[in-house]
This record gives C-alpha cells, structure tokens and sequence, in this order.
C-alpha cells in the first residue's frame, strides 16, 4: 500500500477515455477535473485509455477534453508515449516506455481518479486492477461498480434491500436471435410504451422508446449495438425525473445533496444524449427539486438506502421517479455519474455547499484515506 511521503504531494493520476461508447464523454469530463483539482496540493498525471485500451501519457489540456457538438467529441488519440502501472514491493510507479528509450518512471501512485463511464471502467474492471495493484481509487469498488453498472442485476440487490423499482425484463443477443416471438410476448405482458435500453450502457447510448409492438424490434436492434444484453422497462407515465447525490463524508457516513428535477422540453421524448450534454437542447432543471419538504426526505433517505444496499463507496448518483401519486421508484444508481461542472451531481452538490473545486478534493482525500482490498 502507498503512503505518500512527508516530503512531496501525493501523486494522483487521472485515467480517463477507455473502450466503451461513452469514450467522449468521459474526457469531457476529464477536462473538468483537470482545471479544477488543486495542482499546489496533488502532483497530477493525465493518463489517456485510448479506444483500442492502449495507455498514455496525456497532455492533460482542459481546452483539448471540451465537447463541441454530439457528433464531435473529445478522444484520447493513442499518440502519447504508453504509459504503464509497473507494482513492486511497497509502491505503484508509472512508467513511460517510449521506442527507441529506455523505461522512465514518473514515480509512485499514491491514487488513481478514474473518470471512466460504461464497461471497462465503471463496471469494476478496472477496479479490480487497481485492488490487484494495492493502488487506492476514487470511487465504488469491484462489487458496488458491477452491480450498479448492469441495471438489471442491480434492480435485483435493490428489489432484495425492499426498494422500488420499475418492473422490466431482460433479453440477450442470443434469445433475440433465437426466440424473437418470445421476446415480444415477454414484452406484450409489461405493456406500452417500453423504453429498451442497454444493461450496462449510459449517457442515454442506445436508449430508445417502444410506443407499440411494431417499434421493439427496431429499439432492441438499436440497444444491442451497444450491448448484448438489453433491458425492456415500463414506461413511468407521469413520472418525474429527480436525482439526488450522494457522498461520503471522510468518516465514511453517506450524506445526501438537495434532490433536483429534470424536465426535458421541445422535442426530446425522454433526457436523451443531446439533452444531457448539448447546451443549447431544451432541458430544464430545478435545483433543488420543487417537493414536498416530507417527500425530500423521503427521498434523500432512498439514495443512502440505495448507496449502501449496492456496497458504494465515494459517490454516487441516485435517479428517481417521483409517480403522480407522489410515490417514489429508482430508475438506478451511477457510480461515476457525470462529472462537469454543468453535470447534474456537482451542480446539486453546488446547490447543497460544496463547489466543484472541494467536490473533486473530497473525493481525493477519501480514496486517500481508504484501504484497498477486504473493507
């Protein structure tokens, strides 16, 4: 295990890119972090995953990582010279290894940020590398990554913990080739609209709306580009869209933000990529929510519910539906949620008294402060 010494600032690496669909969005968010954590207090490396998993050294320009339109987003190149976690006894180092030159080390890792969404970087992938590294990391560990990263087995812990959920089935790559009719029988039982979904998909990739049986197939086809495994769920007609943030405090007790609503506007059915990301789409928010004092409490006290049955560490995004009767269901949990400044969990952490600066110092100091392995 790593301990910085007394003589220099810890050392964080920012890891950032990787394979997933959602390559883009996490350098964007990579570019925030960047320019916000605190460069007298941590001696920062950006590390790039390219799209292929090739590691590098990034140049870590803020400028470089922002989004400029849905069809143009920022990526890690591979151009950098590769860059490797090389473990010895008693530390972490990162080596450069460049043609032609023999191995440099940028010296030890006292802790890893990564900023990664979907599969191989939020879905504990990684998260086991760095445990089997002895390398302290922001964030949920193996098990709370996995589980929060497949929306299906995560309805399942919550549904175990007596949360609410909206009702959904599962089809896979194989059973939509195999038994096409079942699956629409499947899907006929539950009742439209159906939004199809990835299973371990996010920023909205892949998302679609069934408004009746002739659309599902074309929904599925589309999920299924993104994952082999697609996720079928009930309409919450009426609903509301509310997320609340959760976050560690550094004795480790979770604490809530103040929960804010998402009202998609013009012409997006539902909070689609271009809503989430694209600044001039019709999106609305409400920091905080407009609810009930009673009902806010209810639901901040769902999050932490919803934090601890899945085993999160660090923090955590919770999205809910607040129904017409007032009654609450969990749409799901994300383990690095969106990680902007105009991202919706610093702005409700904003909201609650903690800017952005602080929010990224908080989670440093608590990956800081934490075990690796059995916790």
């Amino acid at each position: 295990m790593n301990e910085p010494t007394p003589h220099r600032k810890p050392r964080v690496a920012v890891v950032f890119g990787g394979r997933s669909s959602e390559h883009g969005i996490s350098c964007v968010t990579a570019g925030s972090v960047l320019q916000a954590i605190d460069r007298e207090k941590y001696d920062v490396v950006p590390v790039g995953i390219a799209t292929d998993g090739r590691w590098v050294l990034e140049s870590g320009d803020p400028d470089r990582l922002r989004i400029e339109s849905a069809d143009k987003l920022p990526t890690v190149d591979g151009a950098g010279a590769p860059i490797a976690l090389a473990q010895h006894v008693g530390s972490t180092d990162l080596v450069v290894t460049e043609p032609s030159q023999p191995p440099r080390t940028l010296g030890e890792v006292d802790v890893v940020f990564p900023l990664l969404h979907g599969p191989w970087g939020e879905d504990g992938t990684i998260q086991g590398m760095f445990e089997m590294a002895g390398v302290r990391y922001v964030g949920a560990g193996v098990l709370a990554s996995a589980v929060s990263m497949d929306k299906a087995y995560m309805k399942i812990v919550l549904q175990a913990a007596g949360l609410p959920v909206m009702p959904s089935v599962t089809v896979t790559a194989r059973e939509w080739a195999n038994d096409a009719a079942g699956c629409h029988e499947r899907a006929a039982t539950m009742g439209y609209p159906l939004f199809v979904k990835p299973a371990r998909g996010g920023s909205s990739f892949g998302i679609s709306k069934a408004h009746d049986a002739s659309e599902l197939g074309d929904c599925i086809e589309e999920a299924l580009r993104h994952d082999p495994k697609v996720l079928l769920e009930v309409f919450a007609a009426g609903g509301r869209e509310v997320e609340c943030g959760v976050l560690q405090a550094l004795d480790g007790t979770p604490e809530t933000s103040v929960p804010a609503e998402i009202r998609v506007t013009g012409e997006h059915e539902f909070y689609d990529f271009a809503a989430k990301y694209l600044p001039e789409e019709a999106t609305e928010l409400d920091i905080p929510a407009e609810l009930a004092p009673e009902r806010t409490a209810e639901l901040q006290a769902l999050a932490r519910r919803a934090f601890e049955a899945v085993g999160c560490e660090g923090l955590a995004r919770v999205d809910f539906f607040v129904m017409p009767d007032e009654s609450l269901v969990i749409n799901e949990i994300n383990t690095m949620p969106g990680f902007t400044p105009t991202s919706m969990f610093p702005r409700m952490w904003a909201a609650s008294g903690l800017d952005y600066p602080a929010l990224v110092d908080r989670l440093v100091e608590l990956a800081l402060q934490r075990d690796t392995g059995l916790r």
